[in-house]
């Protein structure tokens, strides 16, 4: 990758937009762009995945790549400068702003004035006008201008090491995207750390020394290697005998939510052993009715309308808890999540208002969540404002679980593998269709008869499935 060393009105830089769901950072998954390619308008350049989901990047003016700021696989700050493109090829030193700042240090490079009226965002998410900001960094410019000369002082007062380059100039430490992610990775504030490099650029060394214990201070090169505890790179390393993966992305926000929930919400879960035979059966009928032409019809489908059904006759419920106010958020509309494995991870997208959904607008909701979940194209915002969550586990042959909420929500029901088993039916064993349901649900909000309650609700009618006639 090429460095630009200077900023004019032919050079336009887009930056990594706020999504509007309250993130910070993005991984850069994929390039579709090399530098001296022509884009247009609203062409994707990059697909890059925040902490809920994988989001392809357009970008939002014409002309050729000039610069890629990072490298695939790196993370990277709303705000920062990701790509840069020549919108005036072949013209030669074309004027710059009345007000252009002097050229700036190799490897950074003054952040070019952004066009008014256009805010670049991600694929069908907007942004105030004002909203993309770079976001402030830790330790003000001037302190690490004094940290850095100080610390010269003391070195060269005690002429134990070699004069170090001059300070960087007031402002953004100077350092290469992959030494700013490893800084990240270790806890490190680049302000604090004394370059070595360059024209004062900060190196992979300069971090870990900063990172390692404090000790003397020693010449650079000495007789014998100290022995000085260095954290390992974060990547994907290890040995023969063991794997270390770095935890970021969907899997960090999954891990992050799951132990806010546990340590937030007091879970009790209660389970129903339930025969589903006539549920099957009603699965099957649909499948042939005309109305449901197109769309997929399956056991989820009426599992979701019949929670759908209990809800509404056990209002109670579907609400949240608002710890800042003390307050009980009673919910009179039902955004129904759903979990669903994809190859990055866990996601729980949700159906909006699907209480006022009939079955087969109810179906194809659940098939386009589906299909979206897979091609891991869910956006942040469809995985916003759940109120309850259906888990199947039964697709992986397991009989049940004790599900944890979705953060914010207050019940998740699991639902198992639907098997052939010995039923006691009309007094006699048969072969029936049993599953197992599971109930989790925030004390906090719902006590053990509500709970009870829409849990046999929900079993009676994948029981009795004409119910949803009558109870609908």
């Amino acid at each position: 990758m090429t460095t630009m060393t200077q900023t004019s009105a032919r050079f336009r830089e887009f930056k990594m937009p706020d999504v509007g769901e309250g993130l910070t950072e993005a991984e850069i998954l994929k390039w579709f762009v090399q530098p001296g390619d022509t884009v247009t308008d609203g062409q994707v350049v990059c697909e890059v995945e925040t902490a809920k989901a994988a989001v392809e990047l357009p970008i939002p003016f014409d002309g050729v790549v000039h610069e890629l700021r990072f490298a695939e696989g790196t993370t990277v700050d709303v705000g920062e400068v990701i790509i840069t493109v020549d919108v005036a090829p072949g013209s030669e030193d074309a004027p710059a702003p009345a007000a252009a700042a002097p050229a700036q240090e190799p490897v950074e490079a003054a952040p070019a004035e952004e066009p008014k009226g256009r805010t670049p965002v991600l694929v069908g998410y907007g942004v105030a006008e004002s909203s993309t900001k770079r976001r402030p960094r830790k330790g003000a410019a001037p302190e690490a201008a004094a940290v850095a000369a100080a610390v010269q002082a003391e070195l060269n007062g005690h002429g134990s090491a070699a004069p170090v380059a001059d300070a960087p100039p007031v402002g953004r430490p100077l350092a290469k995207p992959p030494v700013r992610k490893l800084a990240k990775d270790l806890g490190i504030d680049l302000a604090t750390v004394v370059p070595t490099g360059k024209d004062g650029i900060i190196t992979r060394e300069d971090v870990h020394a900063a990172a390692a214990p404090a000790a003397p201070a020693v010449a650079p090169e000495v007789a014998e290697p100290v022995a000085v505890s260095v954290p390992e790179t974060p990547a994907t390393v290890g040995s023969a005998r063991e794997t270390r993966i770095p935890v970021k992305g969907v899997r960090k926000a999954i891990a992050q939510a799951m132990v806010g929930s546990a340590f937030t919400a007091p879970h009790v879960t209660e389970f129903v052993t339930v025969d589903v035979t006539r549920t099957m059966k009603l699965v099957a009928e649909l499948k042939e009715d005309k109305e449901m032409a197109g769309v997929r019809v399956n056991p989820l489908l009426i599992i979701a309308k019949a929670l759908l059904v209990a809800i509404k006759r056990n209002p109670e419920v579907n609400a949240a808890w608002d710890e800042a106010n003390q307050e009980i958020v009673q919910k009179h509309y039902v955004n129904l999540g759903i979990a669903a494995a994809t190859p990055r991870g866990l996601i729980v997208p949700n159906i909006k208002d699907a209480h006022d959904k009939t079955l087969p607008q109810l179906a194809a909701a659940l098939g386009e969540l589906v299909a979206t979940a897979r091609d891991g194209k869910t956006s942040p915002a469809a995985m916003a404002g759940g109120t309850v969550t259906i888990t199947n586990v039964g697709v992986f042959g397991v009989d049940t679980g004790t599900p944890i909420l979705n953060p914010g929500e207050s019940a998740i029901l699991a639902v198992g593998a639907i098997k052939l088993q010995p039923w006691v039916h009309k007094g006699k064993v048969k072969p029936r269709q049993v599953t197992t349901l599971a109930l989790s649900f925030d004390h906090r909000l719902v006590d053990g008869e509500l709970g009870s309650k829409v849990l046999a609700d929900v079993a009676a009618i994948l029981e009795q499935p004409k119910r949803l006639i009558t109870w609908a």
